[in-house]
């Protein structure tokens, strides 16, 4: 891990993992070109120089590196103080005391520990996000996929919100880039196939009558005739660029999939997400790939139908197998969040606060997910993490008050807490004994 205190407060990013090859995400930092090192800042604080280019490996990667420089493949034990300094400059002082605890109460030298937060506590806060890697040639550059027309599949999963997808397909027509299939599953009931009589799309219309979301992907993409999957939504709102924007970002960064970014209605992307990166999350509500990704990693795992994190576990064997993917914030779309159909009529809608007090917490298919590729004590730290934070609604997760409250309220009921996350442990062994449910193409 590039920096060891990361397993406390990042312990399922899948960037903590090593790919196939042996490679990590994190370029060396004497193997970044010149221009990119001079808009980075050697923190010279630092005890020891591995913690130099650690933090310079890190800061290249959050800052929107992307390019073929030397990954690491291993990482050298480095002082205490220095992975103090680390977290201090990057997460919030929360966090940090948080790590603090957990070190204390896991039996680590309370003496060395006290003594690293002390002589790092005036390390101030750094956000990445301010300066970031930019990439001048990408406004003028003429995409030869652009030119070649190839054909796109659009892949659209919907349930009982033909009003909302009314606006997506109007969406799609108005699209700048016009060699288009759209293929959408419809689970609704009723199902009125009328709706796409007058469409000037050249639909692809699939009707399925289980309720399942990931079977309808994964049956798209069977169906599929283009030479890129394009996957959305049927609450979201798109600009007509949007196909192209996807292809042009695969085309200039020689990647194999663009992961594009969602924003809620009336808000704006997030801060940290409006710059090109290394993508760190997958999204089947807005993405580009190669139909080809598909043979190399396989379809979507049912297990995660009707449940959450099927486009995390997804994205997570891109990475493993050293796909690139670029986070595209050009290819945004507006995320409208439906208040009817779609997963909430399949009785799941946030992976983390469960529907009444009995049910598991998490959903079980995160700790699936967790401890199939973190193992079962990357999973307990990710637990820690984001229980407490869980007490309270879904919108007042940015709240630090009430996370704090959150936190409290945890404590306090707690041998409930117990009962909902042993619940969702066993469920995840369930899912674990029987295994991935992943189809090849």
């Amino acid at each position: 891990m590039l920096f060891a205190l990361l397993k406390y407060l990042q312990p399922t990013h899948y960037f903590q993992l090593y790919k196939k090859d042996g490679s990590s995400v994190f370029p060396k930092a004497d193997a970044l070109p010149e221009e990119i090192t001079q808009q980075l800042e050697a923190d010279n604080q630092f005890q020891s120089p591995e913690a130099r280019d650690y933090d310079l490996s890190w800061q290249a990667i959050n800052k929107g590196y992307i390019g073929s420089a030397d990954t690491y493949r291993s990482f050298n034990t480095i002082p205490l103080e220095d992975n103090y300094h680390f977290i201090r400059k990057y997460f919030n002082k929360a966090w940090v005391y948080y790590v603090l605890l957990l070190r204390l109460l896991s039996f680590h030298n309370p003496y060395k520990e006290i003594k690293a937060f002390v002589n790092t506590r005036h390390i101030k806060r750094v956000v990445l996000g301010n300066s970031i890697i930019d990439y001048p040639k990408y406004a003028e550059y003429k995409s030869s996929l652009l030119e070649q027309n190839l054909k796109v599949s659009v892949v659209i999963p919907t349930l009982n919100r033909y009003n909302h997808l009314n606006n997506v397909l109007k969406d799609l027509e108005a699209q700048d880039y016009k060699n288009l299939e759209v293929i959408v599953v419809d689970q609704s009931e009723p199902f009125d196939a009328s709706f796409y009589k007058n469409s000037k799309l050249d639909i692809n219309l699939i009707r399925q009558e289980e309720k399942a979301l990931w079977l309808a992907r994964n049956t798209a993409i069977k169906h599929s005739q283009g030479d890129f999957i394009a996957l959305s939504e049927d609450d979201v709102r798109i600009k007509p660029d949007w196909v192209s924007s996807h292809l042009k970002c695969l085309d200039f960064f020689e990647a194999k999939v663009s992961a594009g970014v969602f924003y809620p209605e009336g808000k704006q992307i997030p801060k940290d997400r409006s710059y090109f990166s290394i993508a760190t999350q997958f999204a089947t509500g807005n993405a580009m790939l190669y139909k080809t990704v598909f043979n190399k990693v396989g379809l979507f795992d049912r297990q995660f139908e009707k449940q959450r994190m099927g486009d995390g576990e997804f994205g997570t064997r891109i990475y493993l197998e050293s796909i690139k993917s670029v986070s595209n914030p050009v290819a945004s779309c507006i995320d409208v969040k439906a208040n009817t159909g779609g997963l909430r009529e399949m009785g799941s809608w946030d992976a983390f606060r469960p529907s009444n007090f009995f049910a598991p917490r998490p959903i079980p298919s995160v700790l699936y997910y967790y401890r199939r590729y973190f193992g079962n004590k990357a999973s307990k730290y990710a637990l820690l993490r984001t229980i407490p934070i869980s007490i309270f609604p879904y919108q007042f997760k940015k709240n630090k008050l009430l996370n704090v409250l959150g936190l409290i309220l945890s404590i306090i009921i707690l041998p409930l807490v117990i009962y909902q996350v042993s619940k969702s442990w066993s469920l995840a062994s369930n899912k674990i004994k029987q295994g991935p449910l992943i189809e090849t193409h």
